[in-house]
This record gives C-alpha cells, structure tokens and sequence, in this order.
C-alpha cells in the first residue's frame, strides 16, 4: 500500500497537466481519511518525501497527522533513539496533529465504541503538548445521557489544556453500527436535537469566551491557528487526494478512488489511476460554493455569485434568503464595498437546513 501510494503520488503529477506545471505549489499535506497513526515514522517520512520529489511545496507547509489518543500512547515509551513517538513525528516535518478526543468521560467513550479512554485521552495531550503547539482535537456533543453540566467540564478540560483548535459535531448515529443497534433496542435513547442545539450554543459561548474564533460551522480557532487544509477545502481551493477512496478536485471537475484496497493496488500497478470524474456544472458549483460558504465566517459574495454563476442564480439566491433575512437567520455584511451573505448567531445551528433551501433545484 505505502509503495501504492508513493507511485500515485508521481501519476498524479503528471495528471495535473503541462499547461499547469510550474503553477501549482503545494501549501498543506493532510494525513487522513482514517487513521495514520498506525504507520510508522519511516513510512510517513517516506510518503512526505515523495511529496517534495515530485511537487514545488512552498516554505514551511501545515503538515497534519490525525491520530487517535491509543495509537499515540502506545508508542509513548522510549524508543532507541530515545524519542517517543509524538516527538519522532515532529522531527521529520509533522507540524499540526489532529487528535480524536470525542470525550474525555469514560462513559461518553464506551457508549461511542471508542479504542481509547478517558485517562488516554488527558496522557496524549500531556505529551503532545509538550511537543507541538498546533494541535486540534475533535469532541461530540448531543450524547444521551450528556448533561450541560458535564459537556461544559469537557471543554473546560481541553481549555486547560492550552488547545489552540477544536472541531466539535453532534453526534450522528450510522447505520448497522452498535449505537444504531442499542437505539433500536431500547438500551440508550436516540440523541435529541434541542439537546444538541443546547450543547452548540454553550460550546460557541464559552470558546468564544477563551478567545477563539468561530470561523467555519464546526470549527473553532485561536487567531493565527486557523486550519489551512481544511480552509482551503471550503474557499474552494484545488486538492489531491492520495489513496483508496481519495477525492481530488481541480476547479472545474472532481475525482475520487476506489474504496477497495485490492483494487486500487492492482490498478496503481497497472499504472492506471483509479478513479471516476464528475465534470460539475454551473448548478453544481452554485450549490457547492452555497453550502462551503454559509458554513464559514467569510459568508456567500454576492459578487461572486453573479460574475462566477450568473444573474439567474443571483436574483434566485436574494428572492429565497429572503425569508431568512427576515427571521434574522440570515444578514448581507458590507465591508469595503463588498457585500456578503452570512449566518447570524441565531441562525448558526440550522445552517444545513437554510443551505438546503438556497441550492438551485433543476
């Protein structure tokens, strides 16, 4: 798989196009989509190198590791070198680790069916923190059972842990999973939405309190911490994506990979790229700039609106945000002559269901 995805790192320069090289530079490497942390640094070292090999990567890149708190802490012991692992990973070029905390109560964890616990958790940042100062953590609210009282005591314990970014969701239950199954059962009670809503009010409050800035629906960061991967995905921004069941998208069209592991090792090796294209229309990219946009600080241009998609979809926009600006869930912010549509504080929380009411239908 690591030698798979070295070797589509190099056809995917070649994919980017003659009239393109030289144009492109790479300005994030994001390790994710599952959990990387299993790999060892060697191969991580490897894959980044094969990243500088075959693309112009500009000075000092936002490097991210997603990591689950067991993986990180079952390598804290030293290793012959003398390093733990959270230090290895900086020293070759690691700048920004993304850590799935989802709770730090024992009984938020068992009930997610998460590897980790509550004491792993707190020991994982203990040490990463010594580390790196660019750390995200994700937790959840809306659990059953989770009182106000005790998600205010979870972000109080990632306070005081100097965190500069927390990306926060409510919970979501898949299907066929062990939650779905004891939900159907009776064992546990279904998550509530005034619950959740609730809990993203005080969450927003509090961590507006300590400083941060709320600048994407469920993203919080301290000035200057900000996720450039992640912000890049939501201004529209071109990315490739390396791997089974990887997205790329180069403005015009997206692409993504084969989930299956087996088959997109047979077809790297074929040296065949394994993925399928959607060229987006004009609605397309209408409604994806709707849904990016409304989620983030920056809001909707306007401007951008009629000279990217057209007066049609312009005129539809204002004519079906109008009910929202009414029941102030919705606002036109001017700066520098520059209007641009936002959610207000009100309207955060229903975000998803405006978005939806705004998307062009053919």
């Amino acid at each position: 798989m690591i030698l798979a995805l070295a070797k589509e790192i190099a056809m995917r320069k070649e994919d980017v196009g003659k009239e393109d090289v030289g144009k492109e530079v790479v300005e994030t490497i994001y390790f994710g989509g599952g959990t990387p942390s299993i790999l060892s640094v060697e191969e991580i070292q490897f894959l980044i190198d094969e990243v500088y090999k075959n693309f112009e990567v500009i000075e000092n890149p936002e490097i991210t590791l997603e990591a689950n708190p067991d993986d990180l802490n079952s390598s804290l012991s030293f290793r012959p070198n003398g390093r733990n692992l959270i230090e290895e990973l900086k020293k070759i070029g690691i700048n920004r680790l993304s850590i799935g905390i989802q709770s730090f109560f024992e009984e938020d964890l068992k009930l997610m069916n998460r590897a980790h616990n509550a004491e792993e958790a707190k020991k994982c940042l203990e040490t990463a923190t010594r580390y790196f100062d660019n750390i995200t953590i994700d937790l959840i609210y809306g659990i059953p059972g989770m009182t106000n009282e005790r998600w205010l005591q979870n972000i109080e314990t990632a306070l005081s842990f100097g965190i500069p970014h927390i990306s926060s969701y409510a919970l979501t239950v898949e299907p066929k999973t062990a939650l779905d199954s004891f939900i159907k059962k009776g064992t546990i009670q279904a998550p509530e939405d005034e619950v959740a809503n609730e809990h993203f009010h005080l969450l927003v409050n509090r961590l507006q309190e300590a400083g941060f800035v709320h600048y994407e629906l469920s993203n919080f960061g301290k000035p200057n911490y900000f996720s450039k991967n992640n912000s890049g995905y939501w201004l529209g921004k071109k990315y490739i994506g390396i791997g089974p069941s990887a997205h790329s998208f180069n403005g015009i069209q997206r692409s993504w990979n084969v989930a299956n592991n087996t088959l997109y090792i047979k077809s790297i090796q074929e040296s065949r790229l394994p993925s399928e294209v959607e060229i987006l229309t004009v609605t397309d990219r209408y409604n994806e700039y709707i849904m990016t946009g409304l989620r983030t600080i920056w809001g909707v241009s306007l401007e951008k609106v009629k000279t990217d998609f057209g007066i049609r979809y312009y005129d539809y926009l204002i004519q079906n945000a109008e009910k929202f600006l009414k029941n102030e869930f919705l606002e036109i912010v001017s700066s520098s002559g520059v209007e641009n549509l936002k959610t207000t504080q009100k309207g955060k929380f229903l975000t998803d269901g405006i978005t939806s009411d705004l998307f062009w239908i053919d």
